[in-house]
Formats: C-alpha cells, sequence, structure tokens
C-alpha cells in the first residue's frame, strides 16, 4: 500500500535542517554519517501506515530569532554484501527463484562502538515521542505538529524513521514490547504481547494446560499443525505483513537511499526479519530468536547474512533463550518466549563473567544496554585488539526439540474445557496464563 499523494507530496515538500559535516576518524573506514528525525511512523486499527512528518522550526513560521542547538550521533559506514534473489517472470506472471546476485551497500560499522550507541539510542526513541523523558537528542532540535499516528487511542505497530541530511541513508527503528512487568506498558502492550507470544513460542503459547492459546493449532501432547503456524503468521494484523507494507511505503518515499533497520526486542526481531526479506542492513539489540519465525514465514534465506547483526548480553534471560518455563519471569509476566536461534550474527557482551551481573529480565531493556554496556569501553577491547566483542553465527543451535511439527487434523478440544478454534489468530488476541 503506497501513501495517498497529497500526502506524500506534503511530506517530501518539507524543508528540513542542516548540519556540519563531521570530520573523518582515521581509525575506520568508511563514510562517518550524521542522522535527524523526518517522521513519526505508527498503524491504525484497520492497518494503515500512517506518517507524521518533523520539519525545520522555519516552516512553521517561528520568529527569525529562534535558535536550535546540535545534540547530534554520529554512525560509521563499511562496505557489505548482500545477496537478494534473483527472480524472473514465466508465462503464468508467476516468480521463480534463480540464484543468489550479490550487491554491496553501505552499512553500519557493526565493529564501531559509537556506531552500535547512537542505533542503540534511535532504538530507544522508537518508544517515545521527542521531548519526552527518556528521549535522545540526535540532532538539530525541531517544533512539532499534531504527533499523527501517534495519539493514544493509537495501538499498532510505532517507530521513527531517521535520516541524513542528504537523504542518502535512511534507518527504520522500530518499537519493541512495552510490557509493564519490565518497566513499559501503553496503549500498544496487548498487541506487543500477542505478537510476542505467537513469534515465539513453539506452539502458539502452549505453555501447559492452564494456558489459552494464541491460535488454534495445538493438537494435543506435543503435537503442532505446521501448516496452521504458516498460517497465523501471515495474518494482516501482525506486525510483520504490517512492518512489509511500511519497508515498501520508505522505499517509494526514499528511492535513493541506503535503507537501515533497526529495534530492540520484538523490534530487533521484526528489523531481522524484514532485513533479512528486503536485504537491508539491520542491527537488532537483545531480539528474541527470530529464525523459527523465519522458516513459519517462508522468508527466502539467503545463503550469506554479514548485513544482519544481533547485538545482546549474557545476563538477558530472553535474547539468551532462556526465559522458558511455567516458572520463569517470561512466562509469570504471560510471555511464552521459547526461542534462541538468531539469524545472521550476534555480538554478545559476556556481562556475567566480566562484570558479575546476574541473570535478571530488567537487564532487558534498552537504555540498561545504552547506559550501562555501550557508553563505555568494552572491558576486553584492549585484549583483543577490537572496540566491540567479534560477530560470530549461532552454532547448533536448538530449540523447541519437545515437539513434533507436521500435519495433523483439528481437533475439537484443547487444554481443559476448551472449545474448537480456527487458524485465524486475529481472533484470540487476549492472553492471560
Amino acid at each position: 500500500m503506497f501513501l495517498p499523494s497529497t500526502l506524500f507530496t506534503y511530506l517530501t515538500s518539507l524543508l528540513f535542517a542542516q548540519q556540519q559535516q563531521p570530520q573523518p576518524q582515521p581509525q575506520h573506514q568508511g563514510r562517518q554519517l550524521h542522522f535527524e528525525l523526518r517522521q513519526y511512523h505508527a498503524v491504525t486499527e484497520d492497518a494503515r501506515v500512517l506518517f507524521h512528518e518533523h520539519v525545520a522550526p522555519s516552516f512553521l513560521g517561528a520568529p527569525p530569532t529562534t535558535t536550535t542547538t546540535t545534540a547530534s550521533h554520529s554512525v560509521r559506514t563499511r562496505r557489505i554484501t548482500r545477496q537478494l534473489p534473483i527472480l524472473f517472470s514465466a508465462k503464468d506472471s508467476s516468480y521463480y527463484e534463480r540464484g543468489w546476485d550479490e550487491e554491496e551497500v553501505d552499512g553500519p560499522d557493526v565493529e564501531d562502538r559509537e556506531t552500535l550507541l547512537a542505533l542503540a539510542k534511535m532504538t530507544n526513541n522508537a518508544y517515545l515521542e521527542p521531548g519526552e523523558e527518556g528521549w535522545y537528542e540526535l540532532g538539530e532540535r525541531w517544533n512539532v505538529s499534531y504527533p499523527f499516528g501517534w495519539e493514544p487511542s493509537s495501538s499498532g505497530f510505532r517507530g521513527h524513521v531517521f535520516a541524513t541530511p542528504d537523504n542518502s541513508t535512511v534507518v527504520l527503528s522500530i518499537k519493541g514490547t512495552s510490557a509493564a512487568f519490565i518497566g513499559g506498558g501503553g496503549p500498544t502492550a496487548k498487541k506487543d504481547k500477542f505478537n510476542d507470544n505467537l513469534l515465539f513460542s513453539c506452539c502458539c503459547a502452549r505453555v501447559d494446560w492452564t494456558w489459552t492459546t494464541v491460535c488454534g493449532c495445538y493438537r494435543g501432547g506435543w503435537q503442532c499443525d505446521q501448516g496452521c503456524l504458516e498460517e497465523a503468521l501471515i495474518e494482516e494484523s501482525l506486525f510483520y505483513p504490517i512492518g512489509t507494507n511500511l519497508y515498501n511505503n520508505i522505499t517509494y518515499m526514499y528511492p535513493n537511499s541506503d535503507i537501515w533497520i533497526t529495534g530492540h526486542s520484538l523490534g530487533g526481531a521484526l528489523a531481522s526479519l524484514l532485513g533479512v526479506t528486503f536485504g537491508a542492513p539491520v542491527v537488532a539489540f537483545e531480539s528474541p530468536g527470530e529464525k523459527l519465525a523465519a522458516g513459519r514465514l517462508h522468508i527466502n534465506v539467503p545463503p550469506s547474512l554479514q548485513h544482519v547483526t544481533h547485538v545482546y548480553h549474557t545476563a538477558d534471560p530472553i535474547a539468551m533463550g532462556t526465559c522458558n518455563g511455567v516458572l520463569s519471569s517470561c512466562a509469570l509476566g504471560g510471555y511464552a518466549m521459547e526461542t534462541r536461534c538468531h539469524l545472521g550474527k550476534s555480538i554478545v557482551y559476556d556481562t556475567v563473567t566480566n562484570l558479575s551481573w546476574a541473570v535478571d529480565i530488567r537487564t532487558h531493556t534498552i537504555v540498561n544496554v545504552i547506559e550501562k554496556l555501550l557508553a563505555q569501553p568494552w572491558k576486553d577491547s584492549q585484549r583483543f585488539g577490537r572496540e566491540v566483542p567479534e560477530a560470530k553465527a549461532d552454532e547448533d543451535c536448538v530449540e523447541c526439540f519437545s515437539w513434533d511439527f507436521g500435519d495433523y487434523p483439528e481437533k475439537t478440544k484443547f487444554g481443559k474445557g476448551g472449545s474448537r478454534r480456527t487458524c485465524n489468530s486475529s481472533t484470540t488476541l487476549e492472553l492471560e496464563p
């Protein structure tokens, strides 16, 4: 779905504040970029993607004496190779894969701590509106008109779009889960929780017999209908299809830009899924394992995923895949976080061994990562001669090994006194353990 022409014309006609270009630092290769906020993005109840533009004070009629201050953060780029499927159109106009085409693009330099810190701050800002407590300034100060799509009644997919002054690079920042038990909440909490339980559980959040499932794919015992799971994940009310629509809108608005995606937790997993789908560079923070969801979504995963990077630490049970079981903090909060395998490569900080952090769900917050992890030099940086831990792929990663996924007939009873369900996940938004 593309934006209406009048809205697109409005967005592209606004004036943007200019920023001074920084001097390159000799210890890193690649360009250094400065970003400013361009749009909010949000999704309404009827799954429409809405944007709200941030503009320079001069456009809003501010007096000439209005001054601005600069509090910018820069990221450094590096050349990376991404693989995109080679498609051809047959006589019936359907598309078939014919291998992979390699393309070099500018992506974030994930070996640079300051770059990760700046992207983490953009990720944090996806939870907030400019000026709200906890917002990290990233560029020129701006005035804000009516926050279209961010009104309190909006309960869907949220975030921000950041761009360099010349539009050469655009960062799509996706909000993660707003959960009261880890310091959040708000109008998106219900849908966030539903997406978490569908994307990161083994079978529709069937933790034990006391749980109400979020889709109708559980077949008793340890059996789960694979086709039903795949159908449930492509419902239009879910965040991944909304994200693909949003990405297409961004590419329509910025057709000549390099587009990066970042996010935290659920937002990081969605960033990774979208990055694999479209070949966009990704940096995901403290993301649950999204590899299982990618398979169920039938995402065409290329042989090389060097453009997808996860950043997390060993004290976070959600990212490590240990926040599971009926007595875990996640389950007690109503979240079935049962996956652990990540796509691409992961930069893992061993905060348990090196910093004596206790494994605690409260370490999962992005602010904790910014202020206590990335804001300081890595403890082993001199020892290993690098600014951050080396990015490595998950090896021998196994999840949901107790479950049998296959083609099972639908049953009429689920759990204790349950009733017949269909695979339509949109009919079961409620989840209480």
